[in-house]
């Protein structure tokens, strides 16, 4: 188990845990990779599931964005997708079309013969991290996994889905079933988190990119208790954790939830949902995240500038309306036509706000 880093001088850091930072902590979903040309000289030789599963290339694809960005807080490169991988599901990453699972989870048999994750399995993740806490001074360093739904998803649907009909099928129409399936799953994502965890980040993030399409009532009876384990597992550790979901704002109260009132806890918000109203749907305290439109970023200086300052005043709002403390992000990851310049003078411009 390794020994938790001292970084008092983290922006990140402290509004993450609710205290007040020195400035504005500011960092990007899928800021590692995607716009940046070095990233892309680094994948024209390695297919996405190589970079993930080598030690020395999820290191220097994390510290890339660090380097040309100034930005407060690095995430692992890695996909949500990688505990799944590394349990020894065979799954590949395809080019344009993302996560493709050669042979789908639907029945109580293939349920039954669901491996555990073997830490072994992601050694280079966490080889990874212990570079990286060396190499990054102040700068936190956030560790990830898919939430439980979402690896659900991807594994009932073989891929990406726009309905998620087969996921929902098996939720409503096979409940028991449903639920061995997701109490595994949250297995394998809390045993991914303790891997990052031990080697030394210093933040976690549970990504359930899919939860938008579930109701609120079915949110809270098929996917809450068990993202809330994920949770409740690891509030000894002492860190951050951050919960997010794309097309969530009838489930930021819940997902809010889900998250120990005994530990820090932040809600990532998106873009349609401004953050003094999160504030008022969320547990009291909870600090938030977000939630500049992805797009605004392709529109030219001057309207970035104008988002981003508005995305600044509320969260001082929302802050002002209860929430726990605002860190400036995205409301989804980086579009890869993305100019780096402009995310270069974003972090400066909110750093001066």
């Amino acid at each position: 188990m390794s020994t938790r880093r001292e970084l008092p001088n983290s922006a990140y850091l402290a509004a993450a845990a609710g205290r007040t930072p020195h400035r504005t902590p500011v960092w990007f979903m899928r800021q590692a990779g995607r716009s940046l040309p070095e990233y892309r000289q680094l994948r024209a030789r390695h297919t996405m599931m190589e970079a993930c599963f080598d030690a020395d290339l999820v290191t220097e694809i994390t510290l890339q964005p660090v380097r040309r960005h100034g930005v407060d807080a690095a995430i692992l490169f890695s996909d949500i997708v990688v505990p799944l991988r590394g349990a020894g599901i065979d799954l590949d990453i395809v080019a344009d079309v993302g996560p493709v699972i050669a042979e789908p989870v639907r029945t109580a048999a293939d349920i039954d013969a669901m491996p555990a994750l073997d830490p072994d399995g992601v050694a280079p993740v966490a080889d990874a991290v212990r570079a990286l806490v060396g190499e990054l001074g102040e700068v936190a360093l956030i560790g990830f996994s898919g939430a439980p739904f979402t690896l659900a998803s991807y594994l009932i649907e073989g891929g990406p889905s726009r309905n998620h009909a087969r996921t929902k099928t098996m939720m409503l129409a096979e409940p028991a079933q449903w639920d061995e399936l997701m109490t595994k799953l949250t297995d394998i994502a809390i045993a991914f988190l303790t891997v990052q965890i031990d080697a030394g980040v210093d933040a976690i993030q549970l990504f359930d990119s899919w939860a938008g399409t579930l109701s609120l009532a079915d949110y809270r009876r098929y996917v809450l208790p068990h993202s809330a384990r994920v949770f409740a597992t690891l509030a000894d550790r002492g860190l951050p954790m951050t919960h997010f979901g794309v097309g969530t704002a009838e489930l930021l109260g819940a997902m809010s939830e889900a998250l120990p009132r005994s530990a820090a806890g932040v809600v990532g918000v998106d873009w349609r949902t401004a953050l003094p109203a999160a504030a008022g749907r969320v547990e009291a305290g909870t600090v938030l995240q977000g939630n500049l439109d992805p797009v605004v970023l392709l529109t030219g200086w001057p309207a970035v500038e104008r988002a981003a300052r508005d995305v600044v005043a509320d969260g001082r709002q929302a802050v002002a309306a209860g929430a726990g403390g605002h860190i400036f992000n995205l409301g989804h990851g980086v579009l890869p036509e993305t100019d780096p310049g402009v995310l270069t003078d974003l972090v400066a411009l909110v750093h001066s706000l």
